[in-house]
């Protein structure tokens, strides 16, 4: 046996970090014994930091890796043997063992495999460990010596930054993404080699840098106008409703109203995202493997339309590896359910509860994941199976009973959860034939910023963004009635068998009403029409 040297090295001292971290090494036939190198995998859509330690010794040759490794994890080792191979060097022919830390996480994905060759090659003596301890290191190998980009790259940087690390090693491919994150070195490689000599000092790697105000330029125009929807004034100003104070809507009328139009058109009339909300966005379509290409953050709020046929795993996520479903692709944007009662019952349902919490938590054996889902569900619906039962027009064909049974689909409590209830009637032939412009989504969307700034300002000191989202403790404080609405209030929930729940959802319709007229206090005008939008509560509905 060689001389043992035992290293130990600390992280610099102004690196920020509350702890310190200690590496050992022993040099053993020219080979150091331990190699540790830090990654980190994504549990839900935060960064978790994690090590991959790497022991050689002498014996028969052997790969193995310890440390509930998943599948994807267990193959890295043939990609980075013959991607260790193929860029150049010489792949040690012992025993090798490497153990991803902390040993009762599982892991999941293909971002190990750069870290697992780094601690290889460092454990070989190619690269120094002094500068391999200063970063985190992330990418999935090509058996060509490749980097290829691997999901939550952004989750790992924002982690990475707040350790205190000096910088992160990420693939090309999410160099933009990453390099969001300010005050972190994102140092971009694109194949093996690159990384083993920039760890060297043989090779100058400029970290990446990318402005938000650029990356919020780059946004795409919405489609589509209300000044092209001929009529429908009070499904416009109900959609206006909703967009101001962040309320669910549900549209019935028959097929060819514009109720697909109508909602597609929604998009244009939200505010657009803040920095925060871009970030938390992007985390979540960079963690589903949804990010475009090179694109650094989702600026424009997302619109999600799945079909009905889609399953409970689909609509709320799930499966063996869970990822996150369309109410959390949604988030801080739309989910737009059309055909609502052709939806799966079950997958109805399972959207009770992340509308009220605005998050989704999926447990698994091995560990309990939480997705966040702060959506505006936009719905719609026919009043019957084949649609004609309110148009004047056409003949509904269907039975008593088969309209109740349609309409059953939808049960009381998720009917609840929905603010808006709006009427949509068949379009009348003046109104087509008007050539009159109906008011244009700019329009509608000033209305729905000034509001929107109103709330901001009621709220600033909570992590409420609008007044869908009040507590009861909020409505109390900030949807005070005075005699006269409070008896009509009274009078509603007698007459129209509010909930408990209804009850609180007409005053925060109430509230919003009011904060686009730039009133401070809810008048009598403001709660009736607030009350006329719960038209589908049980009694009505049954």
């Amino acid at each position: 046996m060689e001389a043992v040297l035992i290293k130990r090295l600390s992280r610099p001292a102004d690196s920020g970090m509350d702890f310190q971290v200690v590496y050992e090494a022993v040099k053993f036939g020219g080979y150091l014994l331990l190699a540790k190198v830090a990654c980190g995998a994504v549990i839900g859509i935060d960064g978790v930091l994690m090590d991959v330690e790497v022991d050689i010794a002498r014996g028969l040759p052997a790969f193995t890796t310890v440390g509930l490794p998943e599948t994807s994890v267990r193959e890295s080792r043939e990609r980075v043997k013959a991607s260790i191979a193929n860029s150049g060097y010489d792949f040690p022919p012992d025993r090798i063992t490497v153990n991803l830390a902390p040993a009762h996480i599982r892991k999941e994905g293909t971002g190990f495999d750069l870290p697992i060759a780094l601690g290889i090659l460092c454990a070989t003596g190619i690269i120094d460990i002094s500068s391999l301890c200063r970063f985190v290191v992330m990418g999935e190998l090509a058996l060509d010596g490749r980097v290829k980009p691997v999901v939550g790259a952004l989750s790992m940087a924002i982690s990475a930054k707040k350790a205190g690390f000096n910088g992160i090693l990420v693939p090309a491919g999410n160099r933009r993404e990453a390099s969001v994150v300010n005050g972190l070195p994102v140092y971009a490689v694109d194949t093996l080699s690159s990384a083993v000599e920039f760890l060297g000092g043989r090779r100058k790697i400029a970290p990446e840098s990318y402005a938000a105000e650029d990356a919020f330029g780059e946004a795409d125009e919405i489609d589509g106008d209300f000044s092209e929807v001929a009529g429908q004034e009070n499904v416009k100003r109900a959609l206006e409703i909703a967009a101001a104070g962040g309320h669910n809507l549900i549209m019935m009328g028959p097929p060819g109203a514009g109720k697909t139009m109508l909602a597609r058109r929604f998009a244009g009339i939200i505010p657009s995202l803040t920095f925060e909300e871009a970030i938390e966005t992007t985390r979540i379509y960079s963690v589903a493997g949804l990010l475009k290409k090179d694109l650094a953050l989702v600026t424009i709020r997302p619109f999600r339309s799945p079909h009905h046929t889609i399953s409970d795993v689909g609509l709320i996520g799930g499966g063996h590896v869970p990822q996150p479903g369309e109410v959390s692709l949604a988030h801080n944007g739309v989910l737009f359910l059309d055909e609502l009662p052709e939806f799966k019952k079950s997958a109805l349902e399972v959207l009770r509860q992340p509308m009220e919490d605005r998050f989704v938590t999926i447990s698994r054996a091995m560990t309990s994941i939480t997705y966040p889902s702060d959506f505006v569900l936009i719905a719609a619906a026919n009043p019957c199976p084949c649609g004609y039962l309110s148009d004047p027009t056409h003949e509904c064909r269907c039975s008593a009973v088969q309209v109740q049974r349609y309409k059953n689909r939808i049960s009381g409590p998720l009917l609840d959860r929905i603010d808006l209830h709006v009427d949509v009637p068949a379009v009348a032939y003046k109104d087509l034939a008007a050539t009159s412009t109906a008011e244009p989504s700019a329009v509608i969307r000033k209305r729905v910023i000034g509001a929107r700034q109103i709330q901001a300002q009621r709220f600033a000191r909570t992590r409420i963004r609008n007044n869908a989202a009040m507590t009861s403790g909020h409505i109390r404080k900030y949807c005070v009635l005075n005699a006269q609405t409070s008896l009509i209030l009274e009078n509603a929930v007698e007459r129209l068998g509010f909930s408990a729940r209804a009850y609180h959802r007409v005053l925060k319709i109430a509230r919003t009403i009011a904060d686009l007229a730039g009133n401070g206090d809810i008048k009598k005008a403001h709660l009736a029409e607030a009350i006329g939008y719960r038209t589908l509560d049980r009694k009505a509905w049954g």
